[in-house]
């Protein structure tokens, strides 16, 4: 089985407290992912995310198919860092974790994704034709949004 790796890193002017309430809740997947990733929960979803908690979706990533994902909320350390893992749905295995550093000028943004595709050499070839190119767009657009919504500190980021 491939493991395939996806780090982003980003910096943004704004403080964890907000940063944290803005991405531990699911409810705005659909503001930082492109138009073809709609994403519907489909389960209740609390105010606070929390380590055990499972929240199930539909969504259409890949040529509008309709596709179910359960994921866990499998860590969970308030305002730094939490980890979705999908339990159910299209790769072998999907593991997501964001961590959120505080600095005098914002914070970082870290995004560490872990992946493997079913199907073997088939889900290698689907991977490399559609798969990694559809996640990097995902995360580009979310790059955008974020720097949109709340801009890069001043100082560059190689003195943070």
């Amino acid at each position: 089985m491939k493991i395939y790796q996806l780090y982003r890193r980003q910096p943004l002017k704004v403080t964890r407290a907000q940063a944290w309430d803005f991405f531990s809740s699911p409810k705005n997947l659909n503001d930082i992912t492109p138009t073809f990733f709609h994403v519907t929960i489909t389960s209740p979803v609390p105010e606070k995310i929390y380590a055990g908690l499972m929240i199930s979706y539909q969504m259409k990533a890949v040529f509008g198919i309709p596709m179910a994902w359960l994921s866990e909320v499998s860590h969970c350390d308030e305002p730094k860092r939490f980890v979705y893992e999908q339990r159910i749905g299209p790769f072998k295995f999907w593991s997501h974790e964001v961590c959120l550093t505080e600095t005098e000028n914002g914070i970082v943004l870290e995004d560490i994704m872990f992946y493997a595709m079913p199907l073997g050499w088939l889900g290698q070839l689907v991977n490399s034709l559609l798969i990694a190119d559809k996640l990097n767009c995902i995360f580009d657009t979310r790059r955008d949004y974020l720097h949109n919504k709340w801009g890069a500190p001043d100082k560059p980021e190689s003195d943070l």
